[in-house]
């Protein structure tokens, strides 16, 4: 495994950066799609490869630079495959985007280079083992992401761009504060340089930390990295940056971005659990589970427009899991991989289907989309698939992965929270229920969001939503199958001995 890691580690990072290096160089549009699409085909062979190289290993395989484990493997695999998807979708969202806030020739450019360097940043994140390189990479795919969510030049686009970069690094300026604290800590125990905060290298001198010293590091970590997570009470620009981004960059925000950054915090409390004490570290992630849980079911309940509600239920199942890693047990353990790898096929689907769904009226970017199987079924079937699995609606692989996360909970012993966050979920589930009623398969609303609000995609925007709905359905099928074994498996049991 070691060596084959080594091999395939700088390719599944590489490859992404040297497509956006040969786009910056690109002169046409034609030129820029069929690089981006040549990029993104090997970079999601080499990141499939790799992750299949974790998740069937004994073993996490480490180098000087670089750790690979399942966690981290689950990841690559979901980066990869949403990022193959976006960058193959992205041609059909340019044409029909009109103009960006830099000029027509240079949109595409501009748009791949940040798209391409945005993905291989995030496999660099699944793949940093020392925690203030990992730092650095989250702080690097603000600056990619942040590009992409104003990429429209709207208003709002920019807005929304700009609350997102500047609460977000708001928000890493505090994790660097808590990084800071664990040197100099590491530096009084004799334990100098950068690979002092090697997830190891704090692993094995936790123990030998002070008790308030590793909690105060690890509290500053996870609270600055959860306004990048999106957690609540800190989650004020995740709606407005999935719902003003592009559909492809909005699925890789959601699926991807999300958990990737909810890993480092996985991996800072893992390496500092001997000194943090058995309910420290589990304290702070059940809170900010359960809080982001509470806030997003209200939302959920509203008339939304259809990616702001995408938002909003991206917040409840971070929540959900941060309450699976805060419970910490085997179940729930394997909740968290189920929920995370469920989570990124029914939401990347769901950003999709605003393709078509904005291509017939844009005004369905501010209003709530209503009866849209009525003018396009096939619109409707992604809209449809992707709300029945996110609300976690059997034989979703998301019914599976919460009741798991739930029944950790129950083994952990935190009954209270288990009831407060089961009665939460099922409002979830309630409103998002209706929403598939009504908005999908209900009669149209008004004729002005009827008429061309659910005009069918055509020739091939048409075959690649439908090729997108019939492999998102078989993989979550085929999710829920392996649900059910993953408990007592290698890989939980891999990961219930360290992430990292």
């Amino acid at each position: 495994m070691t060596e084959l890691a080594r091999i395939l580690v700088p390719l599944a990072v590489g490859l992404p950066a040297a497509g956006a290096l040969l786009i910056a160089f690109s002169r046409s549009a034609r030129l820029c799609d069929n690089v981006a699409r040549g990029a993104g085909v090997l970079a999601a062979a080499a990141g499939l490869a790799l992750a299949a190289v974790a998740l069937a290993g004994d073993g996490p395989a480490s180098g000087h630079w670089y750790v690979v484990d399942g966690a981290g493997g689950l990841l690559l695999g979901v980066t990869a495959g949403v990022g193959l998807v976006s960058v193959l979708v992205s041609p059909g969202y340019l044409r029909s985007a009109g103009r960006s806030w830099v000029s027509s020739a240079a949109a595409h450019r501009l748009y791949y280079v940040a798209l391409l360097a945005f993905w291989s940043a995030l496999a660099a994140c699944a793949l940093a083992a020392n925690l203030a390189v990992a730092w650095l990479i989250v702080e690097a795919t603000t600056a990619a992401s942040a590009l992409l969510v104003t990429f429209s030049g709207s208003r709002g686009a920019l807005e929304a761009g700009w609350k997102y970069l500047v609460l977000t690094t708001l928000g890493l300026s505090v994790a660097l504060l808590g990084i800071i604290v664990l040197a100099v800590s590491q530096a009084k125990l004799g334990h100098h340089g950068l690979h002092a905060l090697d997830w190891r290298a704090i692993h094995s001198a936790a123990p030998l930390l002070p008790r308030h010293t590793a909690l105060f590091a690890f509290v500053l970590i996870v609270v600055g990295l959860a306004s990048k997570v999106g957690w609540a009470p800190v989650h004020n620009w995740l709606p407005d940056a999935h719902s003003e981004a592009p559909a492809p960059v909005s699925a890789m925000l959601s699926a991807a971005l999300l958990p990737s950054v909810v890993l480092v915090a996985w991996r800072a409390r893992t390496a500092l659990g001997a000194g943090l004490g058995a309910e420290a570290g589990s304290t702070v992630f059940i809170g900010f589970g359960l809080i982001s849980i509470l806030v997003a079911v209200p939302f959920l309940w509203k008339r939304l427009p259809w990616k702001r509600l995408l938002a909003y239920s991206s917040l409840e199942h971070m929540g959900v899991i941060a309450l699976g890693i805060g419970f910490g047990t085997p179940l729930a353990v394997a909740g968290v991989v189920l929920h995370i790898a469920g989570h990124a096929l029914a939401k990347a689907l769901g950003f999709y289907a605003s393709l078509p769904l904005l291509r017939g009226d844009r005004r369905l970017g501010h209003v709530a989309p209503s009866g849209v199987a009525a003018g396009s079924p096939l619109t409707a079937s992604a809209m449809a698939v992707s709300l029945i699995s996110l609300a976690g609606l059997p034989p979703s692989p998301l019914f599976i992965s919460e009741l798991l996360i739930l029944l950790g909970g129950v083994a952990a012993g935190d009954v209270a929270v288990v009831v407060v966050a089961a009665l939460a979920l099922a409002l979830g589930f309630l409103g998002l229920v209706h929403v598939l009623i009504e908005g999908v398969l209900g009669e149209p609303g008004a004729p002005r969001h009827a008429a061309g609000a659910h005009a069918p995609t055509h020739g091939g925007g048409q075959r690649t939503l439908a090729l997108s709905v019939g492999l998102a359905a078989a993989g979550l099928i085929a999710l829920a199958v392996c649900g059910v074994a993953l408990p007592g498996s290698a890989l939980i049991g891999g990961l219930m001995r360290g992430v990292g």
